[in-house]
């Protein structure tokens, strides 16, 4: 297998060598990302995989207070799911353009949900002609009430009401790739970050006349902010926070209050990006993977305007699914984030210093994993990618070796 962690250690010194940097500077930053790689490959935990249950084609899932997930299958269906496996569906969900990448998307609760009630949606919605695209609206959620009688069906039917659209992909294109549509909210509350894929068109990605290829912040109700970074921009959409993506599939903030993204790349050159006000990632400009045809593109380097990813994989990951960590089942896990992966069948986990991140270890599954969750506990929550995919529970093992009482001292 190869060594990620040494191959990251040495892409870091060529590139402080290419940058003309002086001996010992190099020096340092290898002494730098060599003591990261150290203290990651020191983090490792073991843990046990429970079944919890069975899915049809799962998207996303988020936790309620209570501890019951809410899970989207793309075929446009809502599950509340109890952590012993109960699947109720959800009445009211909106049609979905159901193909390819297309279908019921991200879910993700209001900040205020236990005073409100919303919830946020995304998904994939037709348009005139062989169009298609993303969009996301915020609905109120009806559990039943506690107590209620469990062979009363219809009390106990969970719905949605006030289905409100607040945001779409401008404009609608033809295919059925690279919706993106993650979604996340700002630590505060006062922000909703949407990520919206290229949807395989390459250059609106550079269009600040589209929406394609961009992270986007908005108010909770849809509104634009002021201070968004090209409000007042000549044909530019207010909305944009950042360009020059390609297919956004991962939105998370770390506890220092900064927000990340993964995204897939073409043919290799998977990225993780620190998001920051009115960056321009690149994308289709340069990118660290080139076209499936074969055709070249640009690395990072060769154009220092654009933002470079703080990692990067070659061959894929396929990323899907970004969280940081910060329960108490893995200690030594806490503040790394974890990346789903869909092609390695893995989940990814990487480690921090600052700014600075690299891979740590990679946690075989056996599957295509499409998405990863932390739960009320710490434990680690996984949605496997398809048809018959499972839902599971990871923990610590639960040792098998009986308890001996210590003798007093």
């Amino acid at each position: 297998m190869r060594n990620h962690t040494l191959a990251a250690v040495m892409a870091l010194i060529l590139v402080a060598c290419n940058n003309g940097e002086d001996a010992q500077a190099t020096q340092n930053a290898a002494n730098d990302v060599q003591s990261l790689a150290n203290s990651a490959l020191s983090d490792r935990e073991s843990f046990e995989k429970t079944t919890i249950a069975t899915l049809d084609e799962p998207w996303a899932m988020t936790f309620l207070p209570d501890g019951r997930m809410l899970v989207t299958e793309k075929k446009g269906r809502l599950l509340l799911v109890t952590q012993k496996g109960k699947k109720t569906p959800v009445a009211g969900i909106p049609e979905v353009d159901y193909g390819g990448q297309g279908g019921l998307g991200d879910i993700v609760l209001a900040p205020d949900f236990a005073a409100s009630g919303y919830i946020y949606l995304s998904w994939a919605e037709a348009g005139e002609g062989d169009t298609r695209g993303a969009v996301v609206a915020r609905a109120k959620l009806s559990l039943p009430a506690a107590g209620a009688n469990a062979d009363d069906a219809k009390a106990n039917a969970p719905k949605i009401s006030d289905l409100e659209t607040i945001w779409t992909q401008k404009p609608k294109v033809t295919g059925r790739g690279h919706y993106s549509h993650r979604m996340v909210f700002s630590p505060d509350g006062k922000y909703l970050f949407i990520g919206s894929g290229d949807r395989q068109k390459f250059d609106p990605a550079q269009d600040m006349s589209s929406n394609l290829g961009k992270i986007v912040r908005l108010f909770p109700d849809g509104t634009v902010p002021q201070n968004n970074p090209f409000v007042g921009m000549k044909d530019a959409l207010p909305e944009i926070w950042t360009l020059g993506h390609r297919n956004i599939l991962g939105l998370a903030f770390d506890s220092k209050g900064r927000l990340w993204n993964q995204e897939m790349g073409p043919k290799a050159g998977d990225e993780l990006n620190l998001v920051q006000r009115g960056n321009n990632y690149g994308y289709p400009v340069v990118s660290e993977g080139d076209h499936y045809d074969g055709k070249k593109i640009p690395r990072h380097e060769t154009h220092p305007e654009f933002a470079a990813p703080k990692v990067s994989w070659d061959p894929t990951i396929a990323p899907s699914g970004l969280i940081f960590y910060s329960g108490n089942l893995f200690p030594s896990w806490k503040g790394s984030a974890f990346i789903g992966g869909l092609a390695s069948e893995t989940i990814i986990r990487v480690a921090f210093d600052g700014e600075k991140a690299m891979e740590a270890e990679r946690l075989p599954m056996g599957k295509r994993i499409r998405e990863i969750e932390q739960g009320p506990d710490g434990a680690l929550w996984v949605l496997e990618d398809g048809k018959d995919a499972r839902m599971l529970r990871l923990a610590p093992p639960i040792s098998k070796e009986p308890v001996v009482a210590e003798p007093p001292q």
